[in-house]
């Protein structure tokens, strides 16, 4: 298998980097070491790099066509990863997956609709929700003592009240979790049985540590594909968030009709030149890449679960199951929820996210993100334990 260099530190100052360039706007400072919006640290793939390149070279970036090898590349990518066949015409594209998930609302409800989230969750799907008139409903996620879960008796009764669509967060970001068969059979059921339609956003679903198996959600059962709406990416995956490109899986065709009439008007459903390119060249030959990255993902997570336990000081973490980004218990600081972050910024000098950004019950989190070089994850960790003591 081919070796990457992930030890590799890379100056992201000044390039407009969002994670890098925009701390003073953040955190009111800008001598943070930056842990906190969902990218990586690590370059793309070589093959990306490298096709990227090639088309920038051509000069002219013109309207673009997605051809048959881009579809082509994913379908192939969600079998081969994921075991799960996918039809060409039931795919779309869209500028990311938070535009996609708020597309569907926006096809599937009807301004003042119950729309049904898991928090704590990514910040986007409120807005999906918020942003777009629609009644935000929630079921909280409940931790058992080992790893947070689905109340599924919540769940039930919160969809009786005329929910409309679920938002799916599978892998789960910001708690890490990788859904079971079990949980996700049964979390369908219960929609069926309430005419409930499921909006899953998949971006982390390539990222999953050893031991844990993605699912979608669709490929499930022919009943659940029906009534589904799937969301992914290679922007986290390959870390191309900044390139744009999503796509929507959609087998029902009444379903992708409606929503196909909304991406139609909105009229965002081209894509970019890159974006595109990026897409291809990821799916077709960025496996090896994938396969390193998790490895050394998965020891970043060991480190940061490890640290906490050993600097015993107020701050709990348990290991995710998928995602680069880990969810740290700090309530028992001693501090008042309002001063965690400021603790974080001003005596650590560190910028993760503020758990409240993920719902009421982030209230005393912070979101870590250690996709980063393990020296820069040591020093952040190191700020932390310096700032505690």
């Amino acid at each position: 298998m081919q070796r990457f260099d992930f030890n590799q530190i890379i100056d992201r100052r000044q390039s407009g980097a969002e994670k890098w360039d925009d701390c003073k706007n953040i955190f009111g400072c800008d001598d943070v070491l930056p842990m906190w919006v969902a990218d990586m640290d690590f370059p793309s793939p070589p093959e990306v790099v490298s096709a990227l390149m090639s088309r920038a070279s051509h000069g002219v970036y013109g309207y673009p066509v997605k051809g048959d090898s881009y579809y082509q590349a994913a379908i192939d990518w969600v079998k081969d990863r994921h075991d799960w066949t996918v039809e060409r015409g039931w795919i779309n594209s869209t500028p990311g997956v938070v535009s996609a998930m708020s597309i569907a609302v926006q096809a599937f409800t009807n301004p003042g609709d119950k729309v049904l989230i898991q928090p704590p969750v990514y910040p986007g799907f409120f807005k999906a929700v918020q942003n777009n008139g629609r009644k935000l409903v929630e079921n909280p996620l409940s931790w058992n003592g080992d790893r947070y879960v689905i109340d599924f008796t919540d769940l039930d009764a919160k969809l009786a009240t005329g929910v409309k669509v679920v938002i799916l967060c599978s892998p789960h970001n910001p708690v890490g979790r990788v859904w079971t068969q079990e949980e996700l059979m049964r979390l369908g059921e219960i929609c069926l049985n309430h005419g409930v339609l499921v909006i899953a956003d998949e971006i982390h679903s390539d990222l999953v540590f050893r031991g844990h198996n993605h699912l979608p959600f669709a490929a499930l059962s022919p009943d659940f594909a029906a009534n589904s709406v799937t969301c992914i990416s290679p922007s986290k995956t390959f870390n191309v968030a900044g390139l744009n490109t999503a796509l929507t899986i959609i087998p029902d065709d009444g379903l992708r009709r409606r929503y196909q009439a909304v991406l139609g008007a909105m009229h965002v459903e081209e894509g970019n030149i890159f974006g595109i390119t990026a897409l291809e060249a990821a799916y077709r030959q960025g496996e090896s890449w994938l396969e390193n990255v998790l490895a050394y993902l998965e020891e970043n997570a060991d480190l940061v679960v490890s640290y906490f336990q050993k600097l015993d000081n107020g701050i709990k973490t348990i290991k995710p199951e998928a995602t680069y980004l880990a969810w740290l218990d700090c309530r028992e600081l001693g501090l008042e929820v309002a001063k965690v972050p400021t603790f974080f910024i001003h005596k650590a000098k560190v910028g993760l996210s503020d758990g409240r950004r993920f719902g009421e019950q982030g209230a005393g989190f912070m979101r870590l993100n250690f996709a980063c070089p393990r020296e820069v994850l040591i020093q952040g960790l190191e700020r932390i334990s310096a700032a505690l003591s």
